[in-house]
């Protein structure tokens, strides 16, 4: 199975990844994406020198090699 699964993802201001939602499905993938994502860890977006929560899509690309 491949294709392209795109999450929308809610970063906490650890940069923590808090909620994610599907936005573009692949069913048999959807679970793999969430799973992959939610495991990412990123640098904290700060505006004025707080830390802030961001939503970002991701697009999680399924191959077969």
């Amino acid at each position: 199975m491949q294709g392209v699964v795109i999450v929308e993802a809610l970063i906490g201001a650890d940069g923590k990844v808090e909620q994610t939602k599907i936005l573009r499905s692949i069913p048999m993938l959807d679970q793999a994406a969430i799973d992959a994502v939610s495991q990412w860890e990123f640098a904290q977006t700060t505006v004025n020198g707080t830390a802030v929560k961001v939503i970002m899509t991701v697009t999680v690309n399924f191959v077969l090699q």
